[in-house]
């Protein structure tokens, strides 16, 4: 849930006529969640974004899961990957999946795209470990930056463009929209006091982004798991106003309000999104537990129904030894995890940690996909044994 937003020039009611200097009708057009039960944004575009020039070939995507893969503890080293291939949908490779949500890394080496991108299929979440740019959208321009979750509803076309300096992403694709969670939100959607983070800290598309002009334009879809490539001779940016609750939205991971206590606080208080069958959570640098015994570290824990996996984003992991920022760990339900060997007893008297770390919990089993075979650390489930 954000809230209600628009940019450009709008009728005064919806579905109304609405005319272009020439006379003729701007083209209205619905963005709709759960059919018409949901949130939704109304478009107007010059032309209408049902013309099509060309459908073109259908490509492949490449995320077969290893469901051989025995259980164990994981942990991908990924942290000395530098590219991953091109542009943004090249490079994504994606090393955890299920029905519900995968997890890829994304190290680009292009700074801009060619074409315009859509994912027909999934919500996305970036999460922008380095690098600066802008979200370019049919909603608008939006900055973003490290340290960024960038929240992309399905059916969004979009195009990033980076500036100079390092680049690393974490894209999420989910299966069912990315929300803010129901116990932060009062029953008319407003982010309540408790909540650790606000509407000021959601960041809406500023600036629209209106390309009038004719040509050739690509857009790629992603449906079904294969890229479909449609053809256009009008930009999908021919937007002259917007307005809704449906749009794509940055929210800093340091923006996020760490909630302690006197003893160590269970994984829920870092929630920061949920979708159905996951949830996210956000480990930023806070003070440590304040009771006179406390042991900051996490205790042992055995998950019936659920399985955890944690993306390293910065600093030095409290319970964990071994682990680079930029790599992943899954520990698995049916299997206990908890602190490295001496992790513990070493956190007792600590005040702070300035570890930052982005956590994604299912509630059904998470696998390993054949690409992630590569960055697979085969003794780390040996790690706990000294």
């Amino acid at each position: 849930m954000t809230y209600y937003h628009r940019l450009g020039k709008l009728p005064p009611k919806r579905h109304i006529q609405f005319r272009q200097p020439d006379g003729s009708l701007y083209e209205e057009e619905l963005v709709s969640s759960k059919g018409f039960s949901g949130i939704y944004s109304n478009l107007y575009h010059i032309w209408p974004p049902t013309r099509i020039k060309a459908v073109r070939e259908t490509t492949p995507v490449n995320e077969e899961i290893d469901y051989d893969y025995p259980l164990k503890q994981v942990h991908l080293n990924t942290s000395k990957v530098e590219n991953t291939g091109k542009d943004l949908i090249d490079s994504r490779k994606v090393l955890l999946k299920n029905n519900d949500v995968s997890m890829a890394i994304c190290v680009p080496s292009d700074r801009k795209m060619d074409y315009y991108y859509k994912n027909g299929e999934a919500d996305e979440l970036i999460f922008i470990h380095d690098g600066s740019g802008w979200l370019i959208s049919q909603f608008g321009k939006l900055k973003i930056n490290a340290g960024d979750y960038v929240v992309i509803p399905r059916t969004t076309i979009y195009k990033l463009e980076w500036e100079e300096g390092p680049l690393r992403l974490l894209v999420i694709e989910s299966a069912h929209p990315v929300e803010t969670v129901n116990r932060y939100r009062n029953e008319l959607g407003q982010l309540l006091e408790h909540s650790p983070y606000c509407e000021r800290d959601i960041r809406p598309p500023e600036e629209l982004v209106t390309e009038e002009e004719k040509g050739t334009y690509l857009v790629k879809i992603k449906k079904g798991g294969f890229l479909h490539h449609y053809e256009y001779e009008h930009s999908p940016f021919d937007l002259v106003g917007w307005d809704g609750y449906l749009f794509p939205y940055a929210l800093s991971i340091h923006d996020f309000e760490p909630i302690t206590g006197r003893i160590h606080q269970p994984p829920p208080v870092h929630q920061t999104f949920q979708a159905h069958g996951y949830v996210i959570c956000s480990f930023v640098p806070r003070l440590f537990d304040y009771h006179p015994e406390a042991i900051p570290a996490p205790y042992n824990h055995s998950n019936i129904d659920s399985d955890e996996v944690l993306y390293y984003v910065d600093g030095n992991f409290m319970s964990r030894k071994g682990i680079d920022r930029g790599s992943f760990t899954l520990h698995p339900g049916g299997l206990p995890h908890g602190p490295h060997p001496g992790m513990a007893q070493k956190s007792i008297g600590a005040k702070e940690t300035k570890e930052v770390a982005v956590m994604l919990d299912t509630f059904g089993p998470i696998y390993v996909t054949k690409l992630s075979k590569e960055y697979i650390d085969d003794n780390y489930p040996m790690s706990w044994t000294e």
